[in-house]
């Protein structure tokens, strides 16, 4: 059974930038989409980036593209992203998804193995 880890995220400084990992065990990462995520308190999950097990890369939304960089090792683990360039609404709760399909998806509903999460304060 897939399980997924978040590195510890903290604050970060303005101009500064952030880079978290999402780590997993318990099976490999070839047959799995994994997803970076975030949610603020009161709203739902918003999709940021994901990486397909073909090797492909997305960031999810557009307003998001030039901030956020999603990366992996070649051995498709742990998956990264980097955050650049903070702003005060990037304060929220990080989390990294994964689900059993080769086709990228922004929807957190279409993620069944989630992680803890993990918390990034931007402190501007």
């Amino acid at each position: 059974q897939l399980q997924l880890v978040e590195s510890v995220g903290g604050l970060v400084q303005p101009g500064g930038s952030l880079k978290l990992s999402c780590v997993a065990s318990g099976s490999t990462l070839e047959d799995y989409t994994i997803g970076w995520f975030r949610q603020v308190p009161g709203k739902g999950r918003e999709g940021i980036a994901c990486f397909s097990p073909t090797g492909r890369g997305t960031i999810y939304p557009d307003s998001m593209e030039g901030r956020f960089t999603i990366s992996r090792d070649n051995a498709k683990n742990p998956v990264y992203l980097e955050m650049t360039s903070p702003k005060a609404d990037d304060t929220a709760a990080y989390y990294c998804a994964g689900r059993r399909h080769l086709v990228s998806n922004s929807h957190a509903s279409r993620y069944d193995i989630w992680g803890q999460g993990t918390q990034v304060t931007d402190s501007s």
